[in-house]
């Protein structure tokens, strides 16, 4: 594991999120729940930003084509739904991609990230 510390865990309050540079990744940190979260801040559809993402269920959703994936295992539980008619056949060009996802721990006051697994 090569864990890299991402910033103060007073920095990412309850329901908070940001999004941190960790060498030349862009990551996504969430406080769901109480729990830190670390994913890819880029839906592996389009490529667009996950950080407005909503959260359902234990899901992120993406902003745009509304894929949504397992907040713990990157898992795909819906791919491009949106626009209706239109999203479906976008998803036929391109397969299923799970979602980036990466172990977090908090040591000493700070998030640390283990950018080098991603599930």
């Amino acid at each position: 594991m090569s864990w890299t510390k991402a910033l103060p865990v007073a920095d990412l309050g309850p329901n908070a999120r940001q999004v941190v540079n960790l060498e030349g990744q862009k990551i996504l940190l969430l406080n769901h729940e109480g729990s830190i979260h670390a994913v890819a801040n880029s839906c592996p559809h389009m490529k667009l930003p996950m950080k407005k993402g909503k959260i359902v269920e234990g899901a992120i959703v993406c902003p745009f084509h509304r894929s949504a994936f397992d907040l713990c295992s990157g898992a795909v539980q819906n791919w491009t739904p949106f626009p209706p008619g239109i999203g479906k056949v976008m998803g036929m060009i391109k397969a299923e991609i799970p979602l980036p996802v990466f172990a977090t721990k908090v040591e000493n006051g700070e998030v640390w990230v283990d950018i080098t697994a991603a599930a």
